[in-house]
């Protein structure tokens, strides 16, 4: 019988509105990976669209967490990193990585940015933090504004030609010495998806799904998460961005005709199609 894989997910907890730990621990799992997590900060309701939401630092109890696991000789398989709550995190972080991230896949999604602008919380400095922890990754996975922010580049929406996206890797691959998966890369109306550039042969591919009208919460963590399952389950780059394209999208649309996108996309209704292929 093969060993479990065991994979960290570093992210908030935000108690309603689909996204972060609450869609991540249920794909890692279903993908038959053993979900750890490290909670960063709860919330009661995601930022997107609520108002007067709490929010709980738990800043303090990361190193804490750290030391225990560290008595007990607990190992990873892959530290994977979203929303982190404020610009001493990203530290803590590194330090997580330092300890545990040795024989493990290092993917960070450097969470703090979409539409072209910084999320509320953030101030300026936070975007050179996050690239310092991008240097540290072996595949990073941002959105469009958050490269943008990583190269301290004007924000450059709509479409755009493939000469443009390679350039964008091709800069921030001096950042990023591992993998990046580029999100919401589009070159027509009716098509939206992702670049992958692999370090190793310096080979950029795409994969694309069809675009559905629309700003959905949350469609960030069920990519990356589902890009991580499919890393660890031992397929390619290119096959895992594919896999999570698809589970994104059919997410997405079991979604469309939800009165209230602020809950979050119905990924639940695509989760079995999704781990079937595990």
């Amino acid at each position: 019988m093969n060993r479990q894989k065991r994979a960290l997910a570093v992210h908030d907890i935000s108690c309603f509105g689909k996204c972060s730990l609450t869609v991540a621990l249920p794909i890692i799992s279903a993908a038959g990976i053993e979900a750890s997590v490290l909670p960063t900060a709860v919330l009661s309701t995601h930022t997107g669209g609520f108002t007067g939401h709490t929010f709980r630092d738990l800043t303090n109890d990361i190193i804490p967490i750290a030391n225990h696991w560290e008595q007990l000789g607990i190992t990873f398989d892959a530290i994977y990193t979203g929303y982190l709550g404020s610009f001493e995190q990203i530290a803590l972080v590194k330090e997580l990585i330092k300890r545990f991230g040795e024989n493990a896949l290092v993917m960070v999604d450097p969470v703090m940015a979409d539409n072209g602008k910084l999320y509320s919380g953030f101030n300026d400095d936070f975007p050179s933090g996050m690239a310092e922890l991008c240097g540290l990754a072996d595949i990073i996975v941002p959105n469009m504004t958050e490269v943008a922010l990583l190269l301290n580049e004007p924000y450059t929406g709509g479409l755009h030609t493939e000469e443009y996206i390679s350039g964008q890797l091709q800069r921030l691959s001096r950042i990023c010495k591992g993998r990046i998966v580029l999100t919401g890369v589009g070159f027509d109306d009716n098509h939206i998806g992702a670049a992958c550039y692999d370090n190793e042969t310096n080979e950029i591919t795409y994969v694309k799904q069809t675009r559905i009208p629309g700003f959905f919460h949350g469609t960030g963590d069920i990519f990356g998460s589902s890009l991580l399952c499919g890393l660890l389950n031992n397929f390619s780059l290119k096959k895992s961005a594919q896999i999570a394209a698809d589970f994104t999208f059919d997410s997405i649309k079991h979604t469309a005709q939800n009165a209230d996108k602020r809950h979050g996309v119905r990924f639940e209704a695509a989760i079995k199609k999704f781990a079937l292929l595990f």
